[in-house]
């Protein structure tokens, strides 16, 4: 820490920093808005996205850069990345083909390239002392968090001023928050001069800092605790309904990861001297680091058996890379502890830094289209449809059409002149479909349908659901996975569907009155070949003229009318209906 404070130190206040980054924000506001125009990004061309893109870019790292002391470095700096930014973008091509995680890892190596850089800049040289760069990371993320915070009393206080002109019907300042160009300018100056004032009082940001550092440390025991007892436990319970959701598996066990790591960092602190050395918070930052590996090879082999049953595509394949940094750090921890022991937060540092200049690597190398994962995609399902892994019926044509981008719209263009007829019908529907909802998934259908009768109980008993019923439920998802559910057949051509979970049991001794029925039965009536929801059904049209006649000549009445409504164990559920 003795060389984050010698850098401190030697830099000298900068009273117009915030009039400058003020400026400066305010400028990129609107420029930003003169890029945008009216609309919020959407269509953007992509001219407009690496504009947009090298304008945030340039403007942001100059703010979180800028120091009397090398001042130049810190322009060059800011707008040689910018630059790189907004021609990755437009390598990238228009926005509404790019991969959003390429964007992701892009904005990831400018956030490594920061800190690094300001290191450099502190030493006048090319070194990156760890205590260094680590005070700044964190430093940045405290303040890009505050900055955001201050942005946000800044517009309420706009807000508030607003409304009380308006009270005496000066509504100018109202109509200027509801014009586009004035809140965007308002964010970029509100965010510059906020930027600004903070770094001035470094003293009140490295405090706000510390005491972040410090609750994150205090929670690092907990999280080693859960996360210690899962994987000491897993051997125990078997991996079986671990897999069974690979879907959800590896972003949970990553998220462990990540968390794991920031709490044993909050731990380790920059330096030596910043260690907390409470036996607690010491242990379990080490617990945190034992444990990254394991979780990480559980995440590696989830990802692994979801590949298997259902191939690549850009999701998993970005899950591979995440994964596989994952893997990285949780060697680097796991050797750390084993070479140095008690003092294995030495070995870290070090590692931590280089692993730091990996990451930004890689992230920039995948914000290009060096790596197409959505060509890898392409080629590896249709490589399963041609070699008959799966049917036309189970191929996936929606990821085709809309997920995959330039080289999934080529394949399909293929698929169209296959000599397969149920290839060839499948991919000329999908290239007709202007939304994904407009192809069908028939292989998820079939699971849904599977689901739906194995979760149903038809009433009364010896009555049996329609299949043209069950097609339904099935693509309306309703009663699918481990939805139970109850169907009453009140005829052949209507049916009430009531959800298991809608109808909760008490508990021996519990006081009934709390209990309440959530929402109507659904009621599903058959029109020619269709089961339709009751909502979905046209209602009968008023007669309004008859109203208007009616109140106007007094002939109001009240009648007695029969009606039909769902009882469940004698008690009324929902409304009456026709």
């Amino acid at each position: 820490m003795e060389n984050a404070d010698a850098a401190l130190r030697e830099t000298p206040d900068w009273p117009a920093r915030p009039l400058i980054l003020g400026a400066i924000g305010l400028l990129a506001g609107l420029l930003v808005h003169l890029i945008l125009g009216r609309g919020y990004g959407g269509n953007l061309s992509t001219f407009d996205a690496a504009a947009l893109t090298g304008v945030t870019l340039a403007a942001g790292l100059t703010g979180y850069t800028l120091e009397r002391r090398r001042w130049l470095w810190s322009v060059a700096f800011a707008l040689a990345l910018a630059l790189v930014g907004a021609l990755v973008v437009a390598w990238n091509g228009a926005p509404k083909d790019a991969d959003g995680w390429r964007m992701v890892s892009l904005l990831l190596a400018v956030a490594i390239a920061a800190p690094l850089f300001q290191a450099a800049r502190d030493q006048g040289a090319r070194r990156f002392p760890y205590d260094i760069v680590h005070d700044h990371a964190w430093t940045n993320v405290v303040l890009w968090c505050a900055c955001w915070v201050f942005v946000g009393i800044v517009f309420a206080l706009a807000w508030l001023l607003a409304t009380l002109f308006d009270l005496i019907k000066i509504d100018f300042l109202k109509e200027l928050l509801e014009e586009n160009w004035f809140w965007r300018a308002l964010i970029g100056l509100a965010f510059g001069a906020g930027l600004g004032l903070l770094r001035e009082h470094d003293g009140v940001v490295r405090l706000l800092q510390r005491v972040v550092a410090t609750v994150l440390a205090v929670l690092a025991p907990v999280l080693a605790v859960g996360l210690v007892l899962f994987v000491l436990a897993l051997p125990f319970t078997g991996l079986g309904t671990l897999w069974e959701a690979t879907k959800s598996t590896t972003p949970i066990l990553l998220s462990c990861v990540i968390g794991a790591l920031i709490l044993a960092n909050a731990v380790i602190g920059n330096a030596p001297e910043q260690e907390r050395r409470f036996p607690a918070l010491r242990f379990g930052a080490m617990g945190l680091g034992v444990v990254i590996l394991p979780l990480a090879l559980l995440a590696a082999v989830a990802t692994g058996l979801r590949i298997g049953q259902y191939g690549f595509t850009p999701e998993r394949l970005w899950a591979v890379v995440f994964v596989a940094l994952a893997c990285g750090y949780g060697g680097a921890y796991l050797f750390a502890l084993v070479a140095g022991r008690l003092d294995w937060s030495a070995r870290v540092r070090p590692l931590n830094l280089a692993l730091a200049f990996v990451v930004c690597g890689v992230a920039l190398v995948l914000a290009t289209p060096l790596v197409s994962f959505n060509a890898i995609s392409t080629r590896d399902q249709v490589a399963r449809l041609d070699s008959g892994k799966v049917t036309p019926e189970q191929f996936d044509w929606r990821a085709l059409r809309f997920d995959f981008g330039a080289p999934g719209a080529a394949a399909l263009k293929r698929l169209q002149a296959s000599a397969n007829p149920a290839v060839r019908a499948k991919a000329v529907e999908a290239a007709k479909a202007e939304s994904r909802w407009e192809i069908k998934q028939d292989a998820r259908a079939d699971t849904h349908r599977r689901e739906v009768a194995a979760n149903m109980r038809v009433l009364p008993r010896g009555a049996v659901m329609p299949d043209a019923l069950r097609n339904k439920l099935a693509e309306s998802g309703l009663c699918t996975g481990k939805a139970a559910c109850a169907l009453l057949m009140t005829g052949p051509s209507e049916a009430l569907l009531l959800r298991e979970t809608c109808f909760p049991k008490p508990k021996p001794g519990e006081d009934l009155s709390r209990f309440y029925v959530c929402g109507d039965a659904d009621r599903y009536v058959l029109e020619g070949a269709d089961w339709k929801p009751y909502h979905q059904v046209g209602r009968k049209p008023v007669d309004t003229g008859a109203l208007h006649a009616g109140y106007a000549s007094g002939t109001v009445e009240v009648r007695t009318v029969p009606r039909r409504q769902l009882f469940v164990g004698g008690v009324p559920v929902g409304e009456s209906f026709e």
